[in-house]
């Protein structure tokens, strides 16, 4: 990609759209810090510091990041199809239970096989979990949202079934519902000496590339974003929509299930029945914000790591609720699903996206 094409006013509107997005839904929470008697400066200050101000906070923010980063791409990859994977929370703790269970329980293997072996055991888990809705959707046509809703309930019922009174996976000698520590070669090695932050950063960032690759240089991605574009299109092309709704849902689970795998074995090193809740749901907004680009999802998940992190700190320091944080994801959310709201607001032209070249007849016309 040369920087002429970088700064295009096509690719530069298409940037701007989500930055303005996050503007003003810092502004429409500022008016509701305001409102409540608050100063929205000093709040959104402490949310600064919270999350920035030393090397703890910022490894913190980092640490809250990385979920964001398998979930955001999670969802994004189901979006590329045409799916909206509202289940990647019931994933995320299907993949958690899987990583976690093979962390306590298989003993005697080094690290360098431990860590990798559970890790694949939470994408197990998140795949097998998202390919029910996947293949109820491709047999009945049921929608995914629906399926992947109900799923999330189940999910988080199994979960505490398991590690509940006495469940197959409770620790019985620990008084607080919980599963047993993982072993220690099962624990993904500290970055920096001091700090929380775990060798998963390289995991997430390696995650990246790897999405990326997969639905722009490979058989699978092309056959992924046709069917999003088109499904009868894509059949009549001979592809096989089913196939490509199954795997792509599956695909959407094992990353959902990496980000759950990555949290036991990296920061918490057990499971208790309620497990980082929220993360899930807030992947969707994610996904949004980055419009499904995987290389977009890297700052869109640090954005809102850093939001997670620092609304502590700031209720803390000014009294202002961490629901403000909600305010604002949900604000980003309305302004990038009504981009026309934002190039009202600011004056912004409309440039149409270039038409999408599929072949060419022989007299040389577009088809």
């Amino acid at each position: 990609m040369t920087w002429r094409r970088l700064f295009r006013p096509a690719a530069v509107a298409l940037a701007a759209q989500p930055i303005l997005s996050i503007v003003c839904g810092f502004a429409v929470a500022g008016l509701a810090v305001l409102a409540s008697g608050a100063d929205p400066v000093q709040a959104f200050s402490a949310l600064f510091q919270g999350a920035f101000t030393n090397p703890r906070a910022f490894t913190e923010t980092m640490i809250a990041t990385l979920p964001y980063i398998f979930l955001g791409l999670a969802v994004a990859l189901g979006f590329k199809a045409g799916l909206f994977n509202i289940g990647a929370e019931g994933q995320f703790y299907l993949g958690a239970v899987f990583g976690v269970f093979i962390g306590y329980s298989v003993q005697g293997l080094p690290g360098i096989v431990h860590v990798p072996l559970a890790l694949l055991a939470g994408m197990l888990g998140g795949f097998l979990w998202a390919a029910i809705p996947g293949i109820i959707k491709a047999r009945t046509g049921a929608h995914e949202v629906i399926i992947t809703i109900m799923l999330n309930y189940v999910a988080f019922q199994l979960t505490d079934f398991l590690i509940n009174n006495r469940g197959p996976l409770a620790d019985k000698t620990s008084s607080a519902p919980r599963t047993p520590f993982i072993q220690h070669a099962a624990q993904l090695p500290i970055l920096i000496p001091g700090t929380r932050l775990h060798a998963g950063l390289f995991v997430a960032l390696v995650a990246i590339p790897v999405v990326w690759f997969l639905l722009s240089r490979t058989t699978v991605g092309f056959q992924i974003r046709t069917v999003g574009l088109n499904p009868s299109a894509a059949r009549a092309a001979g592809i096989s929509v089913g196939w490509t709704l199954v795997i792509t849902m599956g695909i959407s689970g094992a990353l959902a299930g990496l980000a759950g795998a990555d949290e036991v074995l990296g920061v918490s090193h057990f499971m208790p029945p309620s497990f980082s809740t929220g993360y899930g749901f807030d992947s969707i907004a994610v996904a949004l914000l980055a419009k499904s680009n995987p290389w977009a999802i890297l700052p869109a998940a640090f954005l809102f790591g850093a939001m997670r992190n620092g609304a502590t700190f700031m209720q803390l320091q000014t009294q202002v609720s961490a629901d403000l944080i909600s305010i604002v994801q949900a604000t980003v959310i309305i302004f990038i699903a009504a981009p026309a709201i934002i190039r009202w607001i600011f004056r912004l032209r409309h440039t149409p996206a270039a038409p999408v070249q599929l072949a060419k007849t022989d007299g040389g016309a577009t088809i």
